[in-house]
């Protein structure tokens, strides 16, 4: 199995404990994640974010129906949290969100570990442009939506 990488990261005008709190509300999810997914959580709201916290979700990846349960494996507010693929389409994913006080607001800095089925036939044509897109989608939103350094 190839485990690959993705990092991303994007420095917001807010103290960390605010993001937080903004990533912390599961529902938000739906506000960084793009259109074209059509990504709904299926776990009824409110959700409690902590360790061991389970949450479902549907959505659509390149048309095809797909059903994905995370685990919140670790949780360190307000600086640090991990989900990780129970079931979905990757042989696994682990994504690390972390925020660091910087220059006077946060950076906002993602590492996704994951690995895909069939990798040498599909990484290259549609899983690593899929995730570059949808973060490029996620930090236009997070840059939008705080730019100005309000919630």
């Amino acid at each position: 199995m190839t485990i690959r990488e993705f990092k991303s990261e994007i420095w917001l005008p807010l103290p960390p404990d605010q993001l937080f709190s903004f990533f912390a509300d599961a529902a938000n999810l739906e506000i960084i994640t793009p259109p074209w997914l059509n990504f709904k959580i299926l776990t009824p709201a409110p959700i409690e974010m902590r360790e061991g916290t389970l949450i479902d979700y549907k959505l659509l990846i390149h048309g095809l129906p797909v059903k994905w349960r995370t685990r919140i494996r670790s949780w360190q507010p307000p600086h640090f949290f991990v989900d990780e693929q129970l079931r979905g389409p990757y042989r696994q994913w682990i994504h690390q969100h972390m925020f660091d006080a910087s220059d006077g607001g946060t950076l906002v800095r993602d590492l996704v570990e994951y690995a895909v089925p069939f990798d040498s036939l599909v990484h290259r044509w549609f899983v690593r442009p899929d995730i570059e897109k949808i973060f490029r989608y996620r930090s236009d939103q997070l840059r939008k939506r705080f730019s100005a350094g309000n919630l």
